[in-house]
């Protein structure tokens, strides 16, 4: 009973916990979010602060006043999750079930995407200090102990994951700002006027834009993860993981602006960020990071699944519950079904950054989809219109 108030209210043991599950994922987009926006380019000026201009903006209005604001509204009896917003509007209109299916299915594509790209963006480091080091048979190890632990419950999960993140954070976050210190002038890039100019003059924003929505990628579990950890607790400890992240995209700003008029090649910004004595530290830590990231999406599966299985639009599968925690459950059946996927991703695409492309696809396919539920879930209950757009 006790877990469950720490679970609802908003307490330490809540916010610790929150940190464990939901955050892993957004919380790691540092490690490839900007070796993907600058991808082949040429290093400017301009696709430095646009990039972080949209980073900042993108964290700021799909994330924060989205999910953070608006969606963690729209609850169905302490859960959430893409089929629990589904039961809140089915009366409304009957083809909300098209979109509810469709998100459904990226949200699972995303549990198999989260850990191979996570994990070999993390693992891939090592390549600094041991360029020879075969890194698939590493990632595909971890990926495979990360589902065997599963079956002891997610609230174990968070209490052994959740100091371990608060370290992760405050890590990236110092490592950002060492460099932000040294050049205070990046944080110009505030402005959203340099997201419109890389937006409307590159010709290759679609692109870019599509790279940089990679830093909202977990935004999903926010919600999915609603009846682990409740709306409190999500909504405090993101003021902290935002300002950890802000701090470190701009860091990695800071440190490419040395870079302009050259190419990025294999270089990861994130790595670059650390003095030499850190860095096997910090890809150790990293790794436990991107471990812990898959767990957002793995959980919000589960949760997925029961949703899928009380509204039939999932077979009845066995569902397990491994702890008195409330919203804590498991699903055999679709835990290794996720396993084996991953590591078909992984053996096929080898790198992460061959992995991007499909991951921001299910990403954005996923938001679209929670997006159109949302916005009649809003109308129904009469919001002002200019909230809705937003």
């Amino acid at each position: 009973m006790s877990s469950h108030k720490h679970g609802q209210k908003l307490s330490a043991a809540g916010l610790l916990i929150s940190l464990g599950i939901i955050y892993g994922d957004i919380g790691t987009s540092p490690l490839y979010v900007f070796k993907a926006i600058i991808g082949e380019r040429l290093i400017t000026q301009d696709l430095i602060l646009g990039g972080l201009s949209c980073i900042f903006w993108t964290l700021t209005l799909q994330t924060t006043i989205k999910y953070v604001m608006i969606t963690l509204q729209a609850d169905n009896k302490g859960e959430g999750g893409i089929f629990s917003l589904y039961s809140l509007v089915k009366r409304k209109a009957k083809w909300l079930i098209i979109p509810a299916m469709i998100g459904g299915a990226a949200l699972l594509a995303d549990g198999i995407m989260t850990p191979a790209v996570t994990i070999s963006s993390a693992i891939e480091g090592l390549g600094l200090k041991f360029p020879d080091l075969p890194t698939v048979p590493i990632v595909l190890i971890i990926i495979v102990a990360l589902f065997v632990l599963q079956q002891f419950g997610t609230s174990l999960v968070g209490k052994a994951f959740g100091p371990i993140m608060w370290l992760w954070f405050t890590m990236i976050a110092v490592l950002g700002l060492v460099y932000v210190i040294q050049m205070p002038e990046i944080l110009k890039a505030i402005s959203p006027y340099y997201a419109y100019h890389i937006l409307t003059t590159n010709p290759e924003a679609f692109l870019i834009i599509g790279a940089v929505f990679l830093c909202t990628t977990g935004a999903e579990a926010l919600y999915s993860d609603l009846g682990h950890c409740g709306r409190a607790n999500i909504r405090t400890s993101w003021v902290y993981v935002k300002t950890c992240l802000i701090l470190n995209y701009f860091g990695q700003g800071v440190w490419l602006w040395k870079l302009q008029g050259t190419k990025l090649g294999d270089v990861n910004p994130f790595y670059h960020l650390m003095p030499d004595w850190f860095l096997l530290y910090g890809i150790l830590i990293a790794t436990v990071a991107a471990s812990i990231a898959s767990q957002a999406l793995i959980s919000g599966s589960f949760t997925l699944i029961a949703e899928a299985v009380r509204l039939n639009l999932w077979p009845k599968v066995k569902i397990n519950y491994p702890s008195e925690q409330k919203g804590q459950l498991y699903v055999p059946s679709m835990n290794w079904i996720l396993m084996v996927g991953c590591i078909v991703v992984v053996l096929i695409f080898q790198k992460s950054v061959n992995m991007e492309a499909a991951y921001g696809l299910s990403i954005t396919v996923a938001m679209l989809m929670t997006t159109i539920l949302v916005s009649v879930f809003l109308m129904r209950k009469k919001v002002p219109k200019y909230i809705i757009i937003i």
